[in-house]
């Protein structure tokens, strides 16, 4: 369910969108009383936030992490390769890796639950003036970091390809054609600087090895 608010042209434009109808309503109030802000509309699902980021174009989302039924991951991927999407932050509990996982998977910023309304508007400020806000984690290393650099479709190749899939597997598993499968691979080495598929597997997993052995304040275990 979507409802479209008023909007001014001054203000940071923003979309809310969370599944709890309590928190809706408790930051779709916080967001309207600051004049900071115009609130253009707001969803309980990952679908309606897509569906209304496509035809209204405003500067920043907040989204819960949880979203029904994509969830926020999935949101985010599909929308970081549009240009005309909003930068997101991420509103939601701060447990586990949570906020690197959403720094990687495109987010502008992650916001706990925890901290005060005034500190994530606050961070929405940041965010429409082009910051990057995550909580203990070093945004810079984050962003020199090759596999940060992906377009969404890079990463799902990067990642079937770890799989051991050949090319006419990647083709029938990604539902493309051979050629655009070697054309995305091309693309996916040099962002790497590796030079065949056993290099880019193995640089796949010792990022991977290299996140995991880090705690969730980002501070190596």
């Amino acid at each position: 369910m979507n409802q479209i608010l008023g909007q001014s042209d001054n203000p940071v434009d923003v979309i809310l969108a969370d599944g709890n109808p309590i928190v809706l309503a408790a930051m779709s109030e916080i967001l309207e009383n600051d004049p900071r802000f115009s609130l253009v509309a707001t969803s309980a699902t990952a679908e309606g936030f897509f569906a209304t980021a496509l035809r209204i174009p405003v500067q920043v989302g907040i989204i819960d992490w949880n979203l029904p039924s994509l969830g926020g991951a999935k949101l985010i991927e599909i929308l970081r390769d549009n240009e005309k999407a909003p930068r997101l932050v991420v509103y939601a509990e701060d447990s586990g890796d949570l906020p690197r996982l959403a720094m990687t998977a495109g987010a502008a910023a992650f916001a706990p639950r925890s901290s005060s309304p005034q500190k994530l508007l606050d961070i929405c400020m940041d965010v429409a003036n082009g910051k990057m806000v995550f909580p203990f984690l070093d945004v810079r290393e984050l962003q020199t970091d090759p596999i940060h650099q992906l377009s969404r479709k890079e990463r799902v190749m990067l990642d079937a390809l770890s799989k051991g899939l050949t090319n006419r597997e990647l083709a029938k598993e990604l539902d493309i054609s051979i050629n655009t499968v070697k054309f995305h691979l091309s693309n996916l080495y040099d962002k790497l600087s590796v030079k065949n598929r056993a290099q880019a597997i193995a640089f796949f997993y010792s990022s991977r090895l290299a996140l995991e052995q880090k705690g969730p304040d980002g501070i190596p275990r």
